[in-house]
């Protein structure tokens, strides 16, 4: 009645392994589908932004509840920010922060996009990530500020506006231990950074209130 030929035996055997792949691949299809259509989304969105392609992007954007102005590249955890950072589009850069995008949020280095703008000697940048409630102080994986990277780069105007926006000068990186302020003390060539510094110490500093009569003490 069965047959006992060996081929058929292996053929059969080949089916049935077919068939439980054949199932555990649509198995896999169907839980991963939304993940997919998900990545999908936030890599279109991405790229309107890198094509600067504004009615494409703010189709994304305009979607209820949507949360994509937020998503990030998942091979270096860069968002829409850091990319027009990176160009040095304030134009980009205003319109992203005002459909709510966080300007905290760091890339797979520790970047923000404010460290980004430093580095880039992005002024405008800068300044407009700081009138969004950048973080003056986040450092990235070396434990540098902003403020130390524009030291670094002696890059005064950018040091002015990041003291003037509440900048630690004595804040410590991880890699040496030192601040802003340290270098700024160790290097001649920065005379004009330590006195921003030294003058956001005064302007920190208390004022007497009322007049004073009589000798101190």
């Amino acid at each position: 009645m069965f047959s006992k030929n060996p081929s058929g035996t292996i053929w059969a055997g080949k089916l049935i392994l077919f068939l439980r792949f054949a199932g555990i691949a649509a198995a896999t299809v169907s839980i991963s589908a939304p993940a997919a259509a998900q990545f999908s989304d936030s890599y279109n969105f991405l790229k309107s932004v890198k094509d600067r392609d504004g009615e494409e992007a703010t189709k994304f954007l305009s979607r209820p509840g949507s949360v994509i102005v937020n998503t990030r590249d998942h091979s270096t955890g860069q968002t829409a920010l850091h990319i027009v950072v990176e160009r040095r589009d304030n134009t980009w850069l205003a319109f992203l922060l005002q459909k709510g995008a966080n300007p905290n949020l760091a890339d797979k280095e520790g970047n923000t996009p404010l460290i980004l703008a430093t580095q880039l000697r992005f002024v405008d940048g800068a300044r407009t990530l700081l009138a969004k409630k950048a973080n003056v102080n986040e450092t990235n994986k070396q434990g540098e500020t902003a403020l130390i990277l524009a030291v670094h780069m002696r890059d005064t105007e950018m040091v002015r506006l990041l003291l003037e926006n509440g900048a630690d000068p004595d804040r410590t990186d991880t890699l040496a231990g030192k601040s802003a302020r340290d270098y700024a003390k160790q290097d001649r060539r920065t005379a004009a950074i330590l006195a921003e510094i030294e003058k956001a110490d005064a302007a920190r500093e208390p004022k007497p209130k009322g007049r004073f009569f009589g000798p101190e003490g």
